[in-house]
């Protein structure tokens, strides 16, 4: 137990130094996490926001998949991903295994099926009124699936903040196409690991608190984002 409060105040003091690596670590994490998940968005929102409002042939399997994929362990995405970049991969040639972009392309992979599942169910959860309505208008295609994201807005920022969550928190991924080198892929989730195992508990609990800080401001903020979803459904 001494040893866990010390790490606690050695960490605090590597906070509030701004400790180097400490920050660098965080930074990168975000930087990488935040990317992935605005690539992801572009990708997944409008192809959720339409297999919510359409019923096409392989919708129900595509819903399936996306829903499979969101508890996809993140080991088995870093292992695809570094079959498809390694030098025997299909993108060797991009030389991109151990960059921030490996790591980026991984946590895609992630973010994709949560916004796509989350933001699916979230549209067809709406009033068919909504999107009749926005067609009397004289909506477009387009402005009708703008009008319907609108409106499932709550819980497409659900999923858009879920996905950002698990990227800022992912393991697998990071250690098997980034390779935790310092300075150019060492996440928060990396560094933790690395400096507890080599013995520098205090720098790993700093990393651990950061990490714990901004999961638990995502969690915040899914918390009052699902109470304002709940107390709109009964007003």
């Amino acid at each position: 137990m001494n040893l866990l409060w010390e790490g606690i105040r050695e960490a605090y003091d590597l906070i509030a130094s701004g400790n180097p690596a400490v920050f660098d670590a965080a930074f990168l994490t975000l930087k990488i996490s935040t990317a992935a998940v605005f690539c992801a968005t572009l990708v997944a929102l409008p192809m959720g926001a339409f297999a919510g409002h359409r019923n096409f042939f392989g919708r129900n399997l595509m819903v399936v998949l996306a829903r499979t994929g969101m508890g996809i362990p993140t080991v088995f995405v870093g292992l695809v991903c570094y079959a498809m970049f390694s030098r025997q991969g299909p993108l060797g040639d991009w030389d991109l295994l151990y960059s921030p972009q490996a790591i980026a392309a991984g946590e895609l992979l992630l973010a994709v099926p949560i916004i796509f599942a989350m933001s699916q169910g979230a549209v067809a959860s709406l009033d068919q009124r909504v999107a009749e309505t926005a067609q009397t208008l004289g909506a477009g295609p387009i402005r009708i699936l703008g009008t319907l994201v609108s409106e499932a807005r709550i819980g497409v920022i659900l999923g858009i903040l879920t996905a950002l969550a698990r990227c800022l928190t992912e393991l697998g991924i990071a250690v098997m196409v980034g390779g935790n080198i310092r300075g150019r892929t060492r996440t928060l989730a990396t560094a933790t690991a690395l400096e507890t195992g080599r013995g520098e508990f205090a720098r790993g609990i700093a990393m651990g608190i950061i990490l714990l800080f901004l999961s638990l401001s995502f969690t915040l903020i899914l918390a009052l984002l699902t109470r304002e979803k709940r107390a709109g459904n009964k007003a």
